[in-house]
């Protein structure tokens, strides 16, 4: 089954970006997944092919307009169970859990959002999930849209040359990644740790999980937390 994405967007031509290239490249040109940037101007009905319109209530800047949206949205996903997405600050955080999961899924339909953001209705009726990247505001929902993408495309069944190489990185296992090393032996004074070199799979494996710890523990202690938490 190919993943397919449609992208709802005011930028169609920022599509497919850096997805062109490398692995998500290769997969798009073997069919494993598809993408599809619409414009959602070409819904507008008036000669301006305006989207937008000023808030209710007043205040700063514009918003997307229900109306065009929506029609935008039923267009694209008339008939099918794909979930739909608005890149959204005020969104839930995506996780790895959540990448998997759509990732196991037929596609999705992802609105990216402009100006103060989108009418509230066309979000609850067309039962739209927001989704944010992280605590920062961007110029658009863009680039948002292609970070997730990239996220779901690379663990995509047959994307990435070893199966085994995605499932040992940051937050797979709850856990930041352990640290790595490779040649030279020595860089600078400094040398590769001796358990690295030791041949014993065990002793490392077990390495690599204390300094995944620990590296955890320091940057991201909520993550720790909620590990113990799940264990329990």
């Amino acid at each position: 089954m190919s993943f397919k994405a449609t992208v709802l967007t005011l930028y169609p031509e920022m599509f497919p970006g850096h997805l062109g290239t490398s692995l998500a490249g290769r997969a798009a040109e073997r069919g494993q997944w598809s993408l599809d940037a619409v414009n959602i101007r070409d819904f507008a009905e008036d000669r301006h092919r305006s989207v937008d319109d000023t808030p209710a209530g007043g205040g700063a800047g514009m918003v997307l307009r229900a109306d065009i949206l929506g029609r935008a949205i039923d267009a694209v996903s008339a008939g099918d169970d794909r979930p739909r997405l608005l890149m959204s600050p005020r969104g839930k955080p995506l996780t790895q859990a959540r990448v998997r999961e759509l990732a196991e899924g037929p596609g999705a339909v992802i609105v990216c959002g402009r100006f103060e953001g989108v009418d509230q209705r066309v979000i609850d009726r067309r039962g739209l999930e927001e989704v944010s990247i992280g605590d920062y505001i961007l110029s658009g929902g863009e680039p948002a849209a292609l970070v997730l993408l990239d996220a779901v495309i690379r663990v995509l069944p047959g994307v990435m040359g070893n199966a085994l190489s995605g499932t040992h990185e940051s937050f797979e296992n709850g856990l930041l990644e352990h640290p790595h090393y490779t040649r030279p032996a020595e860089w600078e004074g400094e040398t590769i740790p001796d358990v690295l070199t030791s041949g014993n799979h065990a002793v490392i494996d077990k390495w690599r999980h204390e300094q995944a710890l620990r590296l955890t523990a320091a940057r991201r202690p909520e993550l720790v937390a909620d590990k113990e938490s799940d264990d329990e």
